[in-house]
């Protein structure tokens, strides 16, 4: 279950001393790139479906230097 697998992650991050912000930031990034590809580097559906303004998504991007990588 993906509540059981999030606790056991946050558990490890917060042994190890992974500070809360560098945990949301990775978190981010990684999600931002994930709906990305599914989308085929589509900025105005991956905007949509992560419900941010397309303006957002590519401030972000350029913050965490995601690749478009598609068309």
């Amino acid at each position: 279950m993906i509540s059981d697998r999030l606790e056991k992650l946050v558990e490890e991050m917060v042994d190890k001393g992974v500070r809360f912000e560098d945990a949301v930031r990775e978190f981010e990034k990684r999600f931002i790139a994930r709906v990305l590809v599914t989308y085929e580097g589509s900025l105005t559906k991956t905007a949509d479906s992560l419900g941010m303004h397309r303006n957002t998504l590519t401030r972000k991007m350029g913050e965490y230097r995601i690749k478009r990588r598609a068309g």
